[in-house]
């Protein structure tokens, strides 16, 4: 067992290794926009399936919260907490639209909207980061493997290379929990 634990710690070393060469710099540019998006009074939507909707929730938490500082709170929505809209827009719509129709919905251009998948082909992210798109609003992913067909979708994908599901979630997490810090040291330390 112990051998065993060495073995995935050393994996996501090397995944981490990996992503520190090839995702800093995109992940620099997703906090100048959200900083942009947020200093012109825009909001953040954010949405995924099972372990990528607890990451939009978890993301949305630390903005409309705190991440590290005492600030004010900034707006954020997971589309993926309200089991009362995720039902019936199942039920009239289609799963593959629990996500597009809150877009169209809540966003307006100048918004920015987070899909996190981490096999980057979940339809109902794809479908909502389309529409967003149309709508005038900046796209982020938070993609896994290659980034599947989200990738060539998005403004920005930030794409955790590795095929293994919990090592592409734990490279997700680290990136939600930079782009807060940086967010907040952007638009409160400096200001």
């Amino acid at each position: 067992m112990i051998e065993n634990i060495r073995e995935q710690m050393e994996t996501q070393r090397t995944v981490l290794a990996a992503m520190q060469s090839g995702l800093a710099p995109l992940v620099a540019e997703t906090v100048e926009l959200l900083a942009a998006t947020y200093r012109a009074g825009n909001k953040l939507l954010l949405c995924g399936n099972g372990g990528s909707a607890a990451d939009a929730q978890h993301f949305a938490a630390e903005i409309v919260g705190r991440f590290k500082m005492e600030r004010r709170g900034l707006p954020a929505i997971a589309l993926t907490t309200d089991s009362s809209i995720l039902t019936a827009l199942g039920n009239d719509y289609g799963f593959d639209r629990i996500f597009s129709r809150q877009v169209e919905a809540h966003a307006v251009p100048g918004d920015v909207v987070v899909g996190i998948s981490t096999s980057g082909n979940s339809p109902n992210v794809q479908q909502a980061l389309a529409l967003a798109r149309q709508t005038g609003c900046r796209t982020v992913g938070l993609l896994g493997r290659d980034g599947g067909s989200i990738a060539g979708c998005v403004d920005i994908a930030l794409t955790v290379p590795s095929s293994d599901t919990p090592r592409i979630q734990e490279g997700h997490i680290l990136m939600i929990h930079i782009i807060c810090d940086l967010l907040e040291k952007r638009l409160f330390a400096e200001a």
